[in-house]
């Protein structure tokens, strides 16, 4: 169990607070409920360019790293489709120093001119970096607009072209800032060797000053219910021939989450798993194979992807994946390999929480569910997951009309 204690100021900015005396650091978690699913279609990549902006200094911080590390700090962030989320670490006798910069940062950014044309650069390398000039590196540029043709989901976090960050304005940057980045739409995380009292009393010192702003009501257009089958081909000169096909999902809060994310794990989880033991190890048609479930908080994928050896044809190689999901959904499976699973899950849960800052980041997106003590009941949730349940999850995911298929040839 995770204990925690949690309060709301008078702006709408919640706050959790982990107490753990037994480690001499301090954390801060602030999560942001804003992620691409939230731009607009033809200005895509402004979460992801946030994240590089929030480091270009604030109204009363030029420099946001400096400080922090003068006191023995390090702090990171990352983006995805659902949330913007930023952590520090720092001595927990240096804990206000944490507070200082974060508040600053949330009450303004700097806004200078100079640094969005830095980090506008950076992002642009970075896309162009990971995604246009390395093997395989714009499959979700591919596969996203193919499975999604209404929800926001269908464009990368990194934006669906470079131009749009090109393009980016002051004013754009400004309209973001300030229908996201404000209190009442984050979550305040504090935690390691720190006391309710103490979380309380800074909190409302740096971070009750700032204005609430108004929470966007988010009224994203619903995914339409996939009928058919839907299938993209296209050829680059890549190492070797890979399949990418993927399963519409439920979405990360709901049960159905836990049974889906076992059956990944069953599908391709080690060299004991299904897809593995079958397709690499004895029929010897892939060369790697896996698969991962998105955990989007709403509706997702299930995705299975695969390097085929040479001398065999994409269509094929899906066909044997074919085989091993009809097999799964007509033979069921044994209670043995169903607890396999569980343990396993179980287990990198409880590796995850060692480390203070996972705790924080889980209590924040724990949060997000409307249910902070979600972090304690998730190991029930997946215990309580039965051989049925399985079944009937397979049954529904894995049919063709809801699946999408890139072909991704290599250049003979």
């Amino acid at each position: 169990m995770i204990p925690f204690s949690t309060f709301t100021l008078d702006n709408g900015l919640r706050v959790i607070v982990h107490e753990d005396p037994t480690v001499q650091i301090a954390v801060m978690n602030i999560l942001y409920d804003v992620g691409s699913r939230d731009e607009r279609p033809d200005k895509t990549g402004f979460a992801h360019l946030f994240e590089h902006l929030m480091f270009g200094g604030s109204g009363n911080v030029p420099n946001f790293d400096e400080p922090l590390q003068l006191v023995g700090g390090e702090n990171n962030a990352f983006t995805n489709t659902d949330i913007t989320n930023y952590y520090l670490t720092v001595p927990a006798s240096n804990l206000e120093t944490g507070f200082w910069l974060e508040s600053d940062r949330m009450l303004s950014l700097s806004f200078d001119p100079q640094v969005l044309e830095v980090q506008r650069k950076v992002v642009v390398e970075e896309f162009k970096q990971r995604y246009l000039n390395q093997p395989y590196g714009d499959v979700w540029l591919k596969l996203r607009p193919l499975a999604y043709t209404t929800h926001p989901y269908q464009w990368a976090t990194i934006g669906k072209e470079i131009s749009h960050i090109e393009q980016a304005t002051q004013q754009d940057v400004k309209d973001f800032f300030f229908t996201h980045y404000i209190p009442s739409n984050a979550i305040l995380v504090v935690a390691g060797h720190v006391t309710l009292s103490q979380v309380k009393r800074l909190t409302e010192k740096w971070f009750g000053p700032i204005p609430s702003g108004k929470k966007p009501i988010r009224q994203l257009p619903v995914e339409p219910v996939q009928t058919a089958k839907r299938k993209l081909s296209v050829q680059a000169n890549v190492p070797a021939s890979a399949l990418y096909k993927s399963y519409h999902m439920s979405g990360r809060f709901t049960n159905d989450f836990y049974i889906s994310d076992l059956l990944n794990d069953i599908l391709s989880r080690g060299h004991s798993s299904r897809l593995y033991n079958k397709l690499v190890k004895e029929k010897e048609i892939f060369s790697s194979i896996s698969s991962f479930t998105m955990g989007t908080i709403d509706p997702g994928m299930l995705v299975i992807s695969g390097r085929v050896k040479e001398g065999i044809d994409l269509e094929s190689a899906e066909a044997e994946i074919n085989n091993v999901l009809s097999s799964l959904v007509a033979d069921g499976l044994d209670a043995k390999e169903l607890q396999k699973v569980k343990n396993q899950a179980q287990t990198t849960m409880e590796f995850e929480k060692v480390e203070v800052i996972n705790r924080a980041m889980n209590l924040a997106f724990a949060t997000l569910s409307g249910d902070t003590d979600l972090i304690n009941k998730e190991t029930n949730l997946i215990e309580s997951v039965t051989q049925d349940d399985i079944i009937r999850v397979a049954t529904s995911l894995f049919t063709e009309q809801n699946s999408s298929a890139l072909y991704y040839h290599a250049e003979p």
